[in-house]
């Protein structure tokens, strides 16, 4: 028997959780970015599926002249066109999803399983869909920068005089720079030890740091490997000849441009499927609209970590 000064005289806490009910989050997914290029890119409508990029044939060849008032006869020319331009075909990011009918009848509360089932697969698809316009072999950025507009850095850790050089490559209304948030953060490392520390401006309520006005947007679906990584400087808009990204309006189950979420039906095991699809592209209308500085070397801090001590 306990002793008297031993007798409980008020409810425990562990007790007292019992009756009552937790705040319930949803699921966070620690994968998901705010998918700026996404956001920065203009997004074209796709008849069918298929974007036919038309450029100009030898555009030097087109002849004019500044003739004098007495000079009567006048340069004769025309505009010709390449006769096989590239098409472009939307790829499908696209995935099954499956709930089964007793989860969603049973545990939906305060939660609806199957939206959020949904949101965070939809989400996931979202994501890979940005690394595509980066990375894919066929429309990805990264393959799609002309030999000529690809430049490497002198000194490894990307500088100024580096960007500064990237500029001359997309000096028609550049729109801004892409790279991994480590080879931002180089880049700051290097303004700072030549006292020239980057201006920041104010995007989708977002600091980013700017160098001559041009945004350093981040992108963790730029590679990095072996310690380096790239940077790109994007000119974008069909008007002014950038890159542009590519979508099929008018899908059955539409969620948003190009997303579609279309319910298969229920198997004989109760399983639910929803069938999730993401379709686009990414076109560069101009050989000029994009460079890449390559090589740069993201993780150089300890070489100048006397500038800071």
């Amino acid at each position: 028997m306990s002793a008297p000064n031993e007798l409980k005289t008020a409810l425990g806490d562990n007790a007292a959780r019992q009756l009552a009910n937790a705040t319930k989050t949803v699921p966070q997914l620690v994968t998901v970015s705010p998918r700026w290029l996404v956001h920065l890119l203009q997004w074209l409508p796709v008849e069918a599926g298929i974007y036919r990029l038309n450029k100009v044939k030898n555009p030097l060849d087109v002849q004019v002249a500044c003739t004098q008032r007495d000079e009567a006869a006048l340069p004769q020319t025309y505009v010709d066109y390449e006769e096989q331009p590239r098409e472009y075909f939307l790829n499908a990011v696209t995935t099954i999803l499956d709930v089964h009918t007793r989860v969603s009848d049973l545990y939906s509360s305060p939660h609806d399983q199957i939206k959020e089932q949904l949101r965070l697969t939809i989400e996931t698809i979202k994501e890979r869909q940005e690394s595509e316009l980066i990375n894919n072999p066929d429309y990805g950025l990264l393959a799609n920068v002309d030999d000529a507009q690809r430049i490497s850095t002198l000194t490894g850790a990307p500088t100024p005089d580096d960007l500064d050089e990237l500029i001359t490559k997309v000096w028609k209304e550049p729109g801004f720079f892409l790279a991994h948030p480590r080879t931002i953060a180089a880049f700051g490392r290097e303004c700072t030890r030549r006292g020239v520390p980057p201006a920041t401006v104010s995007l989708f309520g977002c600091q980013f740091i700017t160098w001559r006005g041009l945004p350093l947007v981040p992108s963790d679906k730029v590679p990095v490997v072996d310690g380096k990584s790239s940077i790109i400087l994007l000119r974008t808009g069909e008007q002014r000849r950038g890159v542009v990204g590519l979508y099929q309006p008018g899908l059955a189950g539409e969620q948003s441009p190009g997303l579609s979420v279309r319910f298969m039906g229920i198997n004989r095991n109760a399983i639910a499927s929803y069938l999730i699809s993401l379709y686009c592209s990414l076109a560069v209308l101009t050989e000029d609209a994009i460079a890449v500085l390559e090589d740069v070397e993201v993780d150089k801090f300890h070489e100048y970590a006397h500038v800071y001590q």
